[in-house]
């Protein structure tokens, strides 16, 4: 536990200057910045090789976090994130959040994560947190800590020491919920 809280410092002083951070999520290793800082997410997308019209996934610590950043969200909506397999919820018009995060449709994706790190993290920081699998764009996204290859390690600003021996699980479902409501299924 004391490592795991020395580990949340030191990530969430990267976070507060506008720095990347690669770490352990519910689903697979990750690369995290601050979700309202548009400067890092640029170096985000430049590190990731990533077209900047496809929108980033954000993890916030609690339904209150989520609430202040998408004020139009209703209880149906967010019982959706209450889903026992990690799931990913894309929202319209969210508030506050960095409009390099939205991507060409003006919507973010969110998600809590059952995960004590990374809702310590967040918790800690205050703030959304971007979150996306730890490749460069159109490769595999990593099973563990080192199948991440070296062009992400350097590139990030700040490495997580913590969890590396874990196996990850598959990436996020993620769900479309539109302004009248309706939901669909955009990765199972």
């Amino acid at each position: 536990m004391k490592n795991q809280n020395i580990e949340i410092d030191k990530a969430v002083s990267f976070l507060k200057n506008g720095k990347l951070i690669l770490y352990p999520t519910d689903t697979v290793w990750g690369i995290g910045c601050d979700a309202t800082s548009s400067k890092a997410i640029e170096k985000l997308y430049n590190l990731k090789k990533r077209n900047e019209n496809k929108a980033l996934i954000c993890l916030a610590n609690d339904y209150q976090m989520i609430k202040s950043y998408i004020p139009k969200i209703s209880i149906d909506q967010l019982s959706y994130l209450n889903s026992e397999n990690p799931t990913t919820v894309i929202f319209q018009n969210s508030v506050g959040i960095s409009e390099k995060a939205l991507g060409e449709k003006k919507s973010i994706a969110m998600r809590i994560p059952k995960h004590d790190f990374c809702h310590q993290l967040i918790t800690k920081f205050g703030k959304p947190i971007i979150s996306t699998s730890a490749n460069v764009s159109n490769k595999p996204s990593p099973s563990n800590f080192y199948q991440i290859e070296n062009e992400i390690l350097d590139g990030v600003d700040y490495v997580v020491n913590l969890e590396r021996e874990k196996l990850s699980k598959a990436t996020s479902r993620i769900i479309k919920i539109d302004c009248s409501g309706k939901v669909s299924v955009i990765r199972p």
